[in-house]
C-alpha cells in the first residue's frame, strides 16, 4: 500500500488556483519565455493556460507574469520576481507537507496490518 497525495490551494469559494499543474505551467514559462510555448509543451490549450494564470493572479492579487505583445512571434512572457519567490515557497511547502503526511500514513498502515491479521480470508473475524 502506498500513498499518493495531491496538494492544491483553493480560494474563498473553494476553487483551485494553485497546484502541480500551475507549477508545471509556470516552470515551462520560465524555460521558454512564452505562455503559448509553455502550454504547448504541456499539451494544453493556450486559453486554458491563460485562464490558469489569470485565476492565480486574481487569487493572489498580484501579477505572476510580465507579458509582452507584438513582434514577429506576437507572444512572450516571463515570471515576475514575486512569482519566482512564490514558486520557491510553494515547492518548500509541498515537499514539507508530503513529508509530514508520512507519519500518520505509516501509523495507518500498521493499524490496517493488525486489523488484517485478525481476519480470515472470507471477511470474517478469525
Amino acid at each position: 500500500m502506498e500513498l499518493k497525495t495531491k496538494l492544491y490551494l483553493v480560494d474563498e469559494e473553494g476553487n483551485k488556483f494553485m497546484g502541480i499543474g500551475v507549477l508545471w505551467l509556470l516552470d515551462q514559462v520560465a524555460q521558454h519565455n512564452s505562455l503559448r510555448k509553455a502550454a504547448s509543451e504541456l499539451g494544453i490549450s493556450y486559453s486554458k493556460a491563460f485562464a490558469m494564470v489569470q485565476h492565480l493572479e486574481r487569487s493572489l492579487g498580484v501579477p505572476v507574469l510580465h507579458r509582452r505583445k507584438g513582434g514577429s512571434s506576437r507572444d512572450g512572457a516571463t515570471l515576475t520576481e514575486f512569482a519566482v519567490h512564490y514558486l520557491e515557497l510553494y515547492r518548500v511547502f509541498e515537499k514539507q507537507a508530503k513529508a509530514d503526511i508520512q507519519v500518520p500514513f505509516t501509523r495507518f498502515k500498521q493499524d490496517v496490518a493488525v486489523l488484517l491479521e485478525g481476519q480470515d480470508h472470507n471477511g470474517g473475524e478469525a
